[in-house]
């Protein structure tokens, strides 16, 4: 019953695609499909591809060093608590009161102390003249917004929360009515995320300057639900980055249009992206543009991660893609032990994986030309992928600073992904802006393995007084070089 219902299904979307399917590659796909989903429902969900290895012997794993609390987390405070009898105890031997000897015996356990929320009552000192024609008010401290209700802490902390821990506002409203604050409106605190996006958007725009000056980038884009406020539902997020910077736009189109527009006055050289043509498009018209004005052209690098991609999926129906797996996990591995190495030494490993690169070639190519696979099939698809961004999918192994794939990128997207999933998408164009902002910046603070709450805390006291406005990679330098100087 399900195939025959799925057969007619495939035969109505080729029909819909004015193409002709015959019998046999209608029973192909229906097989790919069935296969598909049976790996859906019963395989593994992660990609990981392991080949078993006969009469390997399992090692012993170390027995793990227990440590205290205080002893694993030496930056969180310890609060002393003395047990005592409440009836001082007799001794067993002679029946006497006992007494204390002064002696302890310690144990400790993790606490936590929930939210706890206050309210903060300024109290500003009049001051009077003996003229009695002047009277002066001390001022208020300087605050994101002025006389909102909600204080800069509080602002931050709802920030956070849903762009670092991804926690919609609904859900943050709930948790704060079970910690004793009922009836805090959602509306209220969502427009609190706009007035913070504005407030630190010149970060937002240093990060973007950093992108620009890199010489190499990594680009992808996901779906971006637009709920209502624009004509256009299907929005993108758009996502570029280096090693040390996230910068993300949203936009109603998935044009290349916007790549370009970001790469036009960029010093980029080498983009790492997926086989989509939007990037084509935009490599060829900022590539005329240089060309004209005598500048470097930018190269496409291709990630490796999506050609191996294509012959996972696959795999149950075609036994031949585990040869490529194979290859695959070789390249991989040596990849691994070439993180943290000098570039030298990067490359010298690289160029082992030429062997593993140039033996699926051959065989892709052996494939491919043969009469033994419909070009339909998902096998073709994943032969065809390969040999056609072959030059660019090895790209990596001549350039240090170029990764093998772009998995960097998509990570970076991850939250976007997770979040859209618990609150939908956005009800507006100003908060689909706010989003990029918001997840660019927090992106940035994670890449740099900086707390992003300490961050914006530390960036809210510059804006307001002032100061330079660091991005998180500075702040992170500047933290590192005032513990050196007072260490």
């Amino acid at each position: 019953m399900l195939e025959s219902e799925l057969a007619a299904a495939i035969k109505e979307i080729y029909r819909l695609k004015n193409q002709v399917l015959t019998d046999d590659q209608l029973n192909l796909i229906l097989s790919e499909q069935l296969g598909d989903l049976k790996n859906v429902v019963f395989g593994s969900s992660s990609e990981r591809y392991k080949k078993p290895e006969l009469n390997k012997v399992r090692k012993e794993l170390p027995q793990p060093v227990i440590k205290k609390p205080s002893e694993r987390y030496p930056n969180i405070p310890v609060r002393e608590e003395r047990i005592v009898f409440a009836q001082t105890p007799d001794c067993e031997v002679c029946g006497k009161e006992m007494t204390d000897s002064g002696m302890f015996e310690e144990s400790e356990q993790l606490s936590v102390i929930p939210k706890k929320f206050e309210i903060i009552k300024y109290l500003r000192s009049k001051y009077r003249c003996q003229c009695q024609a002047c009277i002066k008010t001390a001022p208020l401290p300087a605050r994101i917004t002025e006389g909102s209700s909600y204080s800069d802490d509080m602002v931050i902390d709802v920030v956070c929360s849903k762009y670092c821990d991804l926690i919609p506002i609904e859900r943050y409203v709930q948790m704060a009515g079970r910690g004793g604050l009922v009836g805090l409106p959602p509306q209220s605190l969502i427009e609190l995320t706009h007035q913070f996006s504005n407030f630190i958007k010149p970060v937002y725009e240093l990060i973007k300057k950093d992108i620009q000056l890199s010489r190499v980038l990594h680009a992808d884009e996901t779906p971006h639900n637009m709920l209502e406020g624009s004509s256009t539902k299907s929005w993108y997020l758009w996502g570029f980055s280096t090693l040390k910077n996230c910068y993300l736009e949203c936009h109603d189109t998935r044009s290349g249009d916007i790549a370009s527009n970001l790469l036009t006055s960029s010093a980029c050289e080498v983009m790492i992206s997926d086989d989509f043509g939007g990037y084509s498009k935009a490599l060829r018209s900022v590539n005329e543009n240089r060309q004209i004005n005598n500048k470097k052209v930018i190269i496409n690098a291709k990630c490796n991660a999506h050609a191996r991609r294509y012959f996972f999926k696959p795999r149950v129906n075609y036994p031949e893609c585990e040869f490529y797996l194979e290859n695959y996990h070789q390249i991989y591995r040596l990849n691994a032990e070439s993180k943290g190495k000098l570039p030298d030494e990067v490359l010298k490993l690289r160029a082992k994986m030429k062997i593993y690169f140039e033996d699926m070639k051959v065989r892709a190519t052996e494939e491919s030309s043969s009469n033994k696979y419909s070009d339909k099939s998902k096998f073709k698809v994943a032969l065809n992928y390969f040999l056609s961004n072959y030059v660019e999918l090895i790209l990596f192994m001549e350039q240090t600073d170029v990764a093998i794939d772009n998995n960097a990128q998509e990570r970076l997207l991850r939250s976007h992904v997770v979040g859209r999933k618990t609150w939908y998408g956005t009800h507006s164009e100003r908060g689909a802006e706010t989003a990029a902002i918001l997840f660019s910046i927090i992106e940035t603070c994670k890449l740099n393995h900086v707390n992003p709450r300490e961050y914006l805390k530390n960036l809210v006291v510059s804006i307001l007084h002032n100061n330079e406005v660091i991005t998180p990679n500075e702040f992170k330098r500047l933290k590192e070089s005032t513990a050196k100087s007072t260490g």
